[in-house]
């Protein structure tokens, strides 16, 4: 399973893993077919330690060793204005 772990500003520890990165062959490649993003992101799921709510990210396929702890930081902090502004509108 391909998983990170960042920690931000705050002290807040994310914990970073990519759904059925485990997994191999033909029913495993079907799997992340199906889960890419329409620009072709793999689905990452970023879960804080403490209060936060966990958030979705779309990353490159080798997010695990391109990414650097600072832009995965960056996006998860994207992800949650994108979230906030969502809950504002309901």
């Amino acid at each position: 399973m391909k998983q990170r772990e960042v920690t931000d500003e705050n002290n807040v520890t994310w914990t970073c893993v990519q759904p059925l990165s485990g997994t191999e062959g033909k029913t495993a490649q079907k799997a992340e077919e199906i889960l890419k993003s329409e620009n072709g992101g793999i689905p990452v799921v970023c879960t804080p330690s403490g209060g936060a709510q966990s958030v979705r990210l779309a990353l490159n396929e080798n997010w695990d060793e391109q990414v650097s702890d600072e832009e995965l930081l960056i996006c998860i902090q994207a992800q949650q204005g994108k979230q906030s502004q969502n809950q504002e509108r309901k």
